[in-house]
Protein backbone atom coordinates (compact mmCIF):
# COMPACT_ATOMS: atom_id res chain seq x y z
CA UNK A 1 0.00 0.00 0.00
CA UNK A 2 1.60 3.64 -0.99
CA UNK A 3 0.85 6.91 0.39
CA UNK A 4 -1.93 7.70 -2.13
CA UNK A 5 -3.80 4.48 -2.12
CA UNK A 6 -7.12 5.02 -0.97
CA UNK A 7 -8.55 3.45 2.23
CA UNK A 8 -9.85 0.42 2.97
CA UNK A 9 -13.47 -0.83 4.18
CA UNK A 10 -13.62 -3.33 6.81
CA UNK A 11 -16.94 -4.31 8.59
CA UNK A 12 -20.34 -2.40 7.85
CA UNK A 13 -19.27 1.79 9.14
CA UNK A 14 -14.82 1.21 8.85
CA UNK A 15 -12.31 2.77 7.10
CA UNK A 16 -8.79 2.18 6.82
CA UNK A 17 -5.72 4.22 6.09
CA UNK A 18 -1.79 2.08 6.17
CA UNK A 19 0.43 4.99 5.50
CA UNK A 20 4.12 5.11 5.75
CA UNK A 21 5.27 8.37 7.78
CA UNK A 22 9.01 9.87 7.85
CA UNK A 23 10.11 9.13 11.56
CA UNK A 24 11.12 8.31 14.81
CA UNK A 25 7.77 7.27 15.88
CA UNK A 26 8.35 9.89 19.15
CA UNK A 27 8.35 12.92 16.48
CA UNK A 28 4.64 11.31 14.41
CA UNK A 29 3.16 10.79 18.19
CA UNK A 30 3.44 14.55 18.77
CA UNK A 31 1.67 15.18 15.76
CA UNK A 32 -0.77 13.06 16.67
CA UNK A 33 -0.73 14.39 20.56
CA UNK A 34 0.56 18.01 20.55
CA UNK A 35 -1.59 20.36 20.24
CA UNK A 36 -0.38 22.72 18.51
CA UNK A 37 1.09 20.37 16.03
CA UNK A 38 -2.02 18.48 15.29
CA UNK A 39 -3.69 21.44 14.18
CA UNK A 40 -1.08 21.97 11.10
CA UNK A 41 -3.08 18.71 9.84
CA UNK A 42 -6.09 17.74 12.00
CA UNK A 43 -7.34 20.24 14.10
CA UNK A 44 -6.41 22.44 17.31
CA UNK A 45 -7.41 21.90 20.88
CA UNK A 46 -6.45 20.79 24.43
CA UNK A 47 -5.71 17.01 25.11
CA UNK A 48 -5.59 15.11 28.09
CA UNK A 49 -3.01 12.31 27.34
CA UNK A 50 -4.68 9.67 29.63
CA UNK A 51 -7.66 6.97 29.41
CA UNK A 52 -10.81 8.69 30.24
CA UNK A 53 -9.29 12.07 29.50
CA UNK A 54 -10.66 14.36 26.80
CA UNK A 55 -9.53 15.56 23.69
CA UNK A 56 -11.26 19.01 21.84
CA UNK A 57 -10.72 19.40 18.47
CA UNK A 58 -11.39 22.44 16.95
CA UNK A 59 -11.20 21.92 12.94
CA UNK A 60 -10.46 25.47 11.12
CA UNK A 61 -9.95 23.47 7.67
CA UNK A 62 -8.89 26.81 5.82
CA UNK A 63 -5.43 27.21 7.35
CA UNK A 64 -4.20 23.54 7.30
CA UNK A 65 -2.15 24.48 3.59
CA UNK A 66 -0.94 27.84 1.85
CA UNK A 67 -3.68 27.39 -1.13
CA UNK A 68 -6.32 30.04 -1.22
CA UNK A 69 -9.51 28.28 -2.04
CA UNK A 70 -13.16 28.41 -2.13
CA UNK A 71 -14.78 26.44 0.49
CA UNK A 72 -17.51 23.65 -1.57
CA UNK A 73 -20.99 25.13 -0.83
CA UNK A 74 -22.18 21.96 1.20
CA UNK A 75 -19.16 22.91 3.96
CA UNK A 76 -19.74 26.58 3.76
CA UNK A 77 -21.79 26.92 7.00
CA UNK A 78 -19.75 24.38 9.09
CA UNK A 79 -16.54 26.19 8.22
CA UNK A 80 -18.86 29.55 8.61
CA UNK A 81 -19.57 28.65 12.21
CA UNK A 82 -16.68 26.56 12.86
CA UNK A 83 -16.42 22.46 13.74
CA UNK A 84 -15.15 21.23 16.59
CA UNK A 85 -16.45 18.83 19.22
CA UNK A 86 -15.22 16.47 22.32
CA UNK A 87 -14.05 13.51 22.66
CA UNK A 88 -12.96 10.72 25.04
CA UNK A 89 -9.91 9.24 25.45
CA UNK A 90 -10.32 5.27 25.10
CA UNK A 91 -6.89 3.87 25.15
CA UNK A 92 -3.87 5.68 25.42
CA UNK A 93 -0.34 3.67 24.85
CA UNK A 94 2.37 6.22 23.97
CA UNK A 95 4.07 6.33 21.59
CA UNK A 96 2.54 3.60 19.79
CA UNK A 97 -1.42 3.72 20.16
CA UNK A 98 -4.31 6.43 20.83
CA UNK A 99 -8.17 5.33 20.54
CA UNK A 100 -10.82 8.34 21.42
CA UNK A 101 -14.32 8.36 20.61
CA UNK A 102 -15.65 10.68 17.09
CA UNK A 103 -18.26 13.31 17.53
CA UNK A 104 -20.70 12.22 14.60
CA UNK A 105 -23.12 14.76 13.33
CA UNK A 106 -25.89 12.84 13.80
CA UNK A 107 -25.55 13.22 17.45
CA UNK A 108 -23.92 9.66 17.78
CA UNK A 109 -20.13 8.57 18.26
CA UNK A 110 -17.26 6.47 16.43
CA UNK A 111 -14.39 6.00 17.37
CA UNK A 112 -10.57 6.56 15.86
CA UNK A 113 -7.41 4.62 16.40
CA UNK A 114 -3.98 5.79 15.52
CA UNK A 115 -1.28 2.77 15.76
CA UNK A 116 2.10 3.47 15.36
CA UNK A 117 4.81 1.00 14.60
CA UNK A 118 8.46 1.80 14.08
CA UNK A 119 9.97 0.31 10.70
CA UNK A 120 13.87 1.57 10.82
CA UNK A 121 13.36 5.55 10.44
CA UNK A 122 10.14 5.26 9.03
CA UNK A 123 6.86 4.56 10.96
CA UNK A 124 3.75 2.54 9.98
CA UNK A 125 0.63 4.46 11.01
CA UNK A 126 -3.09 2.75 10.73
CA UNK A 127 -5.39 4.33 11.43
CA UNK A 128 -9.43 2.81 11.14
CA UNK A 129 -12.39 4.70 11.87
CA UNK A 130 -14.95 2.09 13.02
CA UNK A 131 -18.69 2.35 14.03
CA UNK A 132 -19.73 5.19 11.15
CA UNK A 133 -22.81 5.65 11.01
CA UNK A 134 -24.43 3.97 7.78
CA UNK A 135 -25.10 7.41 6.13
CA UNK A 136 -23.22 7.06 2.38
CA UNK A 137 -22.32 10.05 2.37
CA UNK A 138 -21.21 11.04 6.15
CA UNK A 139 -18.83 7.54 4.58
CA UNK A 140 -17.51 9.10 1.25
CA UNK A 141 -16.71 12.74 3.04
CA UNK A 142 -14.86 10.52 6.33
CA UNK A 143 -13.20 8.61 3.87
CA UNK A 144 -12.15 12.00 1.64
CA UNK A 145 -11.58 13.75 4.94
CA UNK A 146 -9.23 11.40 6.42
CA UNK A 147 -7.17 10.79 2.98
CA UNK A 148 -6.46 14.48 2.85
CA UNK A 149 -5.63 14.79 6.58
CA UNK A 150 -3.12 12.26 6.24
CA UNK A 151 -1.80 13.42 3.20
CA UNK A 152 -0.99 16.98 4.87
CA UNK A 153 0.15 15.26 8.01
CA UNK A 154 2.84 13.78 5.65
CA UNK A 155 3.56 16.48 3.84
CA UNK A 156 4.50 18.36 7.17
CA UNK A 157 6.72 15.68 8.08
CA UNK A 158 8.59 15.94 5.17
CA UNK A 159 8.56 19.31 5.29
CA UNK A 160 6.97 19.75 1.52
CA UNK A 161 4.07 21.97 0.88
CA UNK A 162 0.95 19.68 1.04
CA UNK A 163 -1.93 19.50 -1.09
CA UNK A 164 -4.54 22.01 -1.43
CA UNK A 165 -7.39 20.65 1.14
CA UNK A 166 -10.86 21.14 -0.15
CA UNK A 167 -9.63 20.51 -3.87
CA UNK A 168 -8.27 17.98 -2.89
CA UNK A 169 -10.87 16.61 -1.08
CA UNK A 170 -13.56 17.49 -3.48
CA UNK A 171 -11.54 15.25 -5.97
CA UNK A 172 -10.93 12.09 -3.12
CA UNK A 173 -15.09 12.32 -2.62
CA UNK A 174 -16.10 12.11 -6.17
CA UNK A 175 -12.97 8.76 -6.16
CA UNK A 176 -14.74 7.63 -2.73
CA UNK A 177 -18.64 8.08 -3.99
CA UNK A 178 -17.26 5.36 -6.78
CA UNK A 179 -15.56 3.14 -4.63
CA UNK A 180 -18.27 2.93 -1.91
CA UNK A 181 -20.67 1.85 -5.10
Amino acid sequence: MTNNDHGSFGDTGEVVFVRTLPGPIERVWEYLTDPAKRALWLAGGSIDLRVGGQVHLEFHHDSLTPHEESVPEKYRELVREGCGFTAVIIRCEPPRLLSHTWGEADGSESEVTFELTPLGDQVRLVLMHRKLPEDRDNRISVSAGWHIHVAILIAKLEDFVPPPFWETHTRLEDEYDCLIG
